[in-house]
């Protein structure tokens, strides 16, 4: 198991920009595949992004594509997620996830295990 911790989210303007980071604790991070999703009010949390162990493969959901960067440094336990054009349809919580020896193509919530608590993220119009 392993332990998320997000940061980085706060209030931006529609077109603004953000990082959010996601510090992972334990010595086998590296076998970890990581995603990240998000949830807004009375909705369901839904799929962002995921990457690889190694960080080579990148997945993203349409929504997404081309405005946000998933990346990780594995020997620094880190976890990013680089939000660029913002929308106010991305306003959520923003969660890291991991799982160990999971796939880049994980895209659902329940082939997740590993869960940070989330960060606020909010998009003014």
């Amino acid at each position: 198991q392993v332990r998320l911790v997000e940061s980085g989210g706060g209030l931006v303007q529609a077109g603004g920009s953000l990082r959010l980071s996601c510090a992972a604790s334990g010595r086998t991070f590296s076998i970890y595949a990581v995603g990240w999703f998000r949830q807004a009010p009375g909705k369901e949390r839904e799929f962002v992004s995921a990457l690889s162990r190694s960080g080579s493969s990148t997945n993203y959901a349409d929504s997404v594509k081309g405005r946000f960067t998933i990346s990780r440094d594995n020997a620094k336990n880190m976890v990013y997620l680089q939000m660029n054009s913002l929308k106010p349809e991305d306003t959520a919580v923003y969660y890291c996830a991991a799982e160990r020896w999971g796939s880049v193509d994980a895209d659902n919530i329940n082939e997740y295990h590993n869960w940070g608590q989330g960060t606020q993220v909010t998009v003014s119009s």
